[in-house]
């Protein structure tokens, strides 16, 4: 006979304020620390939360896979911006059009995409956006031309672009609030681990199949995902308080309905099963999924704007924005053109290794991940088991200053010529420091505003990718013309800076700032404290 599962049970809730999370643990709660569990799982084996952490961990795995390929195919080609501007007869700024326009584009999908998994399941979605990558890719790989090989980037970076979205979703859907940070973080390591594309991209020029190869390999790994993504990513959409409403189990609803009343007099609660069977695996292998009719696509599309004027999720956005396209993009496009040159005069074959530098700085942040859920957790023990969604930022305070320390070393290697040691340790700072953005900004926010995390995410996507394509789109334009101090050292890293100082107000003021937006008229339009996402004003 197979072990009945045990189902998680917490009396955690959310008080008045978003992001202020009561975790108090009575008799009979499963606990972290000595601390509810938060959100509330379903007495139902089917809700995600009460899913084994194998299952969990293995859906994470391969969401993160996904972005290390979307984001491995979007910036890896960064050494071949000198040879396609050559085999294209365009100019380096326009071969670079080649990343900046496909970066958009990976962005931007979430505005579509996003509100079509709240509607038709975040499996079908996941799936279909999965097959239009593959089909970018392949198509990239067989191009002739510029515009052939744009249009068939941009088709696989649009697909690709749900994996910016998705995986945070996904986290939010199956983890615990003491999670979060560390399991965002684990993807957040998967979308930065891209950078190291370079380096085999770079090493694939000189052989038989030229910048081809890239994409073949690229297209090849994509497939193997998909193959994974279908039998083991599982459908994570869960209506918790559908679920909780319903006193008796589908099996019983009619009898209960015909007889006029909320349940016969021959019957007991505990005749009644209320527990309902897990899914078989063949039944979670179905591609489609519920259609809410309740969605309204275009609502949640122009409403998600309107996270634009919640200042934690701005945070993110220029975060983001900054770290891609202050950081990565301008490795990307200005490494390649000094290292080959005088006085280093590196082979083609070699001008991706910067991004080593930006691997070791990830690397030595990764054992960090868990340290905002640490320190949270710490800090609401204090706090009588009353957590602010600001307790986790107190470990970003170094990163404050080392990230826009590191473009600054970049920026003056490549003005005066330095040794190219620079080039590493400045792109490796830099990536250290924006790893603690990149993961505790995003789970700062998500903590702040849970009950509408697919919106926010549409414009935080949608959002960063702007940032840091008008960021980058000139990038070799103003540093070529200004030179790499003034551009990379002085104004970019003065915009990095600015941007990570932030963290001192939202310390300091975050919860007021969250007390304020949870009484204006945002929180109504976005329907504070109700399940129905279509809901406006």
């Amino acid at each position: 006979m197979a072990r009945k599962q045990h189902l998680v049970r917490s009396h955690a809730h959310e008080e008045d304020i978003p992001g202020t999370v009561n975790v108090q643990a009575v008799e009979g709660d499963d606990a972290y620390y000595g601390q509810a569990l938060f959100p509330v799982p379903a007495e139902d084996p089917n809700d995600p939360l009460q899913w084994s952490k194998a299952k969990k961990i293995t859906i994470l795995v391969i969401m993160c896979g996904y972005s290390f390929l979307g984001n491995s195919a979007l910036l890896g080609p960064g050494p071949y911006l000198t040879f396609w501007s050559e085999l294209f007869n365009v100019s380096p700024a326009d071969a670079s059009t080649l990343i900046s326009y496909p970066n958009l584009a990976y962005g931007f999908s979430s505005l579509l995409l996003v509100p079509l998994y709240l509607k038709f399941g975040r499996r079908p979605v996941m799936l279909g956006s999965m097959l239009a990558f593959i089909a970018g890719l392949a198509g990239s790989s067989r191009a002739n031309n510029f515009a052939e090989l744009m249009a068939w980037r941009v088709i696989s970076s649009f697909g690709a672009g749900i994996c910016e979205a998705l995986p945070v979703q996904l986290v939010n859907d199956i983890f615990f609030l003491h999670e979060r940070g560390k399991h965002i973080g684990y993807y957040t390591f998967g979308m930065c681990f891209a950078a190291v594309a370079t380096i085999p991209a770079a090493y694939m020029l000189p052989t038989k199949y030229s910048w081809r190869l890239f994409f073949y390999v690229a297209l090849a790994f994509s497939i193997a995902l998909f193959i994974l993504a279908f039998l083991f990513v599982e459908e994570t959409s869960y209506d918790r308080e559908a679920h909780r409403n319903q006193d008796i189990s589908p099996g019983r609803s009619d009898e209960v309905k015909s007889s006029g009343s909320e349940k016969p007099d021959d019957v007991t609660v505990e005749q009644i099963p209320s527990t309902p069977e897990r899914k078989s695996f063949l039944e979670t292998l179905q591609p489609w999924g519920y259609v809410d009719p309740e969605i309204n696509i275009f609502t949640l599309m122009w409403r998600s704007f309107t996270y634009f004027l919640v200042p934690q999720v701005l945070w993110v956005v220029t975060s983001f924005g900054t770290i891609i396209g202050l950081g990565a993009l301008a490795f990307n496009f200005v490494f390649p053109i000094k290292i080959t040159g005088p006085p280093y005069n590196w082979p083609e074959s070699s001008s991706g290794v910067q991004s080593l530098g930006s691997l070791l700085g990830f690397l030595l942040a990764l054992p960090f991940t868990s340290s905002s859920d640490r320190l949270a957790a710490y800090l609401t023990r204090r706090n009588n088991g009353i957590r602010e969604a600001e307790m986790r930022l107190g470990v970003m305070l170094p990163a404050m200053i080392l990230g826009p320390s590191g473009l600054v070393v970049y920026g003056l290697t490549a003005q005066f010529n330095l040794h190219w040691i620079g080039y590493f340790f400045g792109s490796g700072l830099a990536s250290f420091g924006g790893y603690f953005y990149y993961c505790f900004t995003l789970a700062y926010a998500v903590d702040s505003y849970n009950s509408n995390t697919s919106e926010m995410l549409i414009a935080i996507n949608v959002g960063k990718q702007a940032v840091s394509f008008g960021l980058g789109f000139g990038v070799l334009d103003w540093v070529l013309e200004k030179g790499y101090g003034v551009i990379i050292a002085g104004v970019f890293g003065s915009v990095f800076l600015a941007n990570n100082l932030a963290l001192i107000l939202f310390m300091f003021r975050g919860k007021k700032i969250r007390r304020f937006m949870s009484t204006s008229w945002l929180a109504k339009l976005h329907g504070r404290g109700n399940g129905n996402v279509s809901q406006t004003l």
